[in-house]
Parts: structure tokens; sequence; C-alpha cells
């Protein structure tokens, strides 16, 4: 299964020119903001002006912000792809999210209780459905295929990539649009202050791995895969593996993993890792997220489309875990993406340099 193009909505913009400057560039400063108490915390948010396209938002003007960065994200994975008159009947859409619709549902609740049940905005209950995103997608960029939306907390978007692969074997489809968003709302950031241990200066310190830090984030990611070529592909997704230890040791020149500060002890991470090869950690870039698997899935894809690797943003190294640290050119071939959750399960995702069939 190929990526044949990739669409992204984060703190740092929209698209994936504005992601790869970011890579390039390193660690900036998040945004600072009151919490309940007024006391000040750091946070990653997608600013209201990047969800300003008329185009492609014109059927959605009662949309919510979640929604809005899910089909401006699928929107540009299709349009980075560069192919012309593609069939949209014969594309699939999955959407993996972790919370799903979550600000717009304690919206919901919030006005139940202030006006009561029969005073409350319906287009606010239809959006709070987790759904929703699918069916603005499929709207707004008037795709016929079959839709789904998968919601689990860890590997949400290792599952949509593991079904895009399905569909796409099962001829179900020609392409796929699989993605992952969520958005950080008050509720979700009052959580994480109270159950997750803050980064005071704002950073991310992915491998420090005990204690971690965290730094809430928001976003979307989308890609556009399947078994066919076009001129502008990524990298192949080689392979996606679940389990204790699904791969072992198996070699690559790369690993990416989703340390985040998101579990309140990541060293579960350590025997993954090799000192033979270097491990990168890009969520100082975007934010502590859920579904963090599918940025650092395009950065890997930027590394092997551009043979370039992309330096740790946040390079604290107190366990001497080999890092890499130089962005510029190299010989990548396979790039490992790792995934725990808080039960030591693991899924890996395997990223390959594409190479064109001969012809």
């Amino acid at each position: 299964m190929n990526i044949l193009g990739m669409g992204i909505i984060f703190t740092g913009g929209r698209g994936i020119d504005c992601f790869e400057d970011s890579l390039k560039s390193g660690w900036r400063k998040p945004s600072e903001v009151s919490g309940p108490t007024d006391k000040k915390y750091s946070v990653y948010r997608v600013d209201p002006e990047t969800l300003t396209d008329r185009a492609i938002l014109k059927k959605m003007r009662r949309s919510d912000k979640l929604s809005r960065m899910a089909v401006l994200a699928a929107a540009d994975a299709i349009e980075s792809s560069g192919i012309k008159n593609i069939n949209k009947e014969r594309i699939g859409i999955i959407v993996a999210s972790a919370f799903g619709a979550h600000a717009t549902t304690f919206k919901f609740l919030d006005d139940i209780l202030d006006f009561g049940e029969a005073n409350v905005s319906p287009t606010v209950f239809s959006n709070s459905v987790h759904n929703a995103a699918c069916s603005y997608i499929s709207s707004a960029l008037d795709i016929h295929g079959p839709t789904l939306t998968v919601t689990q907390f860890y590997f949400s978007f290792q599952y949509a990539l593991q079904l895009a692969q399905a569909w796409i074997n099962e001829e179900r489809c020609d392409y796929v649009l699989a993605g992952a968003v969520d958005q950080c709302g008050a509720v979700l950031e009052y959580v994480y202050n109270c159950k997750l241990i803050q980064a005071h200066d704002g950073r991310i310190k992915p491998f420090h791995f005990e204690p971690t830090f965290q730094v809430p984030g928001e976003g979307a990611a989308f890609f556009l895969v399947s078994k066919r070529d076009s001129r502008n592909v990524f990298c192949a997704v080689e392979n996606i593996r679940f389990g204790k230890d699904p791969d072992g040791h198996m070699p690559a020149d790369l690993n990416i993993i989703d340390t985040d500060g998101l579990l309140p002890d990541e060293s579960v991470y350590i025997p993954s890792l090799s000192p033979d090869i270097p491990a990168a950690a890009y969520s100082p870039l975007f934010g502590s997220m859920m579904i963090g698997s599918a940025f650092n899935c395009a950065a890997g894809a930027l590394t092997l489309k551009n043979q370039t690797c992309y330096a740790n943003p946040v390079a604290e190294n107190p366990r001497g875990i080999h890092l890499l640290n130089d962005t510029g050119h190299s010989n990548v071939e396979l790039i490992r993406c790792i995934r725990y959750n808080c039960h030591g399960e693991k899924a890996a995702i395997y990223l390959k340099k594409y190479k064109e069939p001969a012809s």
C-alpha cells in the first residue's frame, strides 16, 4: 500500500510544506492559556485563521472545529497526490480519533443544563456525533465510497491504516483517505493538567521517559493510500503489527517513537530502541495527542520521500539513547513508527522507501 498524498493541520499551520518547515526549524514555544483557576499552562492549538478556506468549507457553515480540521486535511491529501480526475466513487474514508467531537459534546451537555432539553440546538447535537467529521468529508469533497470512524484511545490511527489495507485488498476501493483528528477542548486540557505532569517550560521531553512532561495538542493528519502508483508517491506502508513484542528487533534505519507525555512512565519504549539505530520523536512540534502516531507517520513519509532525516526538536537525553541529532541527507530505506498503550502493548507501522516498478 502506497501513500500517494498527505494533508496536515497542526499548530504550525496547514499543509505538508508547513509541517516540513517545522521539522527543519525545530521546537517553537507553544501558546500559554489560563485554566479554570487562572493558572497558566501551555497548549498547542490550531489557529482559527488556518481553518478559513471558503472554497472547501462553503457547505460547512455550521460545522465545528474538529470537522473543519478533518475536511481541510483530507482535501489537502487528495490535492498533494497530484492525481487528476480521481474517481471519487472509488475512494473510501476512514477517520480515526481518540476522543471524537468531545468539545461539541460538552457544549451540548452545557446547553441542556442551561436551556433545557427542548431548547438545545439540533445542529450542535448532530456535530457531537463521532461520525460527523467523516460525513462532512464525504459531503464537502463529493466522495461516494464507504466511510467509517474508528474511535480508540491509543491505536485508532494504526487500526485505520490496517482497515484501509483490507478495503484495498478486497477491491472495495481504489483509494482510501485514512487519517486522524482530535481537538483539544477545555475539558480535555483540564483532565490532562490534573492527571499528568505539565511541561512548565513548554517542552515535551520525549527521551526523559520518566517522569514525562505533556503539552496538549490538536490537529489532523490524512493520507491518501492505494495499491496504485502516481508521480508523487511518498513511501509504502510495508506492515502494521500489534502485540506485546510483535516485531522483536527487526532492523530499520530509523525508529520514530510516540513519546509525548501521555503515559506517566514511558520507559516501556526503551527496549524497542537499539544503540545501532537512531531514534526520533517529533511530538514537541505538535503536542501531546493520542493520535500523535499520524503526525509521526507523516514525518517518516517525508523522510523517505526526501531522503532527508530531521533532527529531534528536543534532544535532552539523560538515558544516553542513540538520537538523530542532525538534519540532512541520508539514505533511508525502512522506518519503524512505534506506539505503546498503557497496558504495554505495542503497535509498529513500517514505512518503506518507494521503488518504482520495473517498466
